[in-house]
């Protein structure tokens, strides 16, 4: 396994694969996030970003069942592990302690 550093767009990717489950796949993955977040990113980048993932074993990926409307090719699905769950829930549990860290002061906003 490669190192465990969590990126941010290898978070929001891997957020989005949790919140596709069992539906995650490189072009539903990329939609998702252009539709959630109004974050245009492209297939490559999803796919960089995967392999990473899979790499430091935060997801793992197998093919689908080749289809009509495909021209017979397959989709590679993807889905958490518990290792890419926990490396969330630090992730979240980092940013909230943090976050709380800020004093609740006014910033002279209105």
């Amino acid at each position: 396994m490669k190192g465990t550093y969590l990126g941010e767009f290898e978070e929001l990717v891997l957020l989005t694969v949790g919140a596709l489950y069992p539906e995650a796949y490189g072009v539903a993955i990329m939609d998702d996030i252009k539709n959630e977040t109004g974050r245009s990113v492209n297939i490559s980048a999803i796919h960089s970003a995967m392999r990473r993932l899979e790499d430091k074993g935060f997801v793992k990926s197998f093919m689908g069942g080749a289809t009509n409307e495909r021209g017979g090719r397959r989709k590679r699905y993807f889905e958490l592990t518990s290792y890419g769950k926990k490396a969330l829930d630090d992730a979240q549990s980092m940013r909230a302690k943090l976050y709380n860290r800020i004093p609740d002061i006014s910033f002279g906003q209105s």
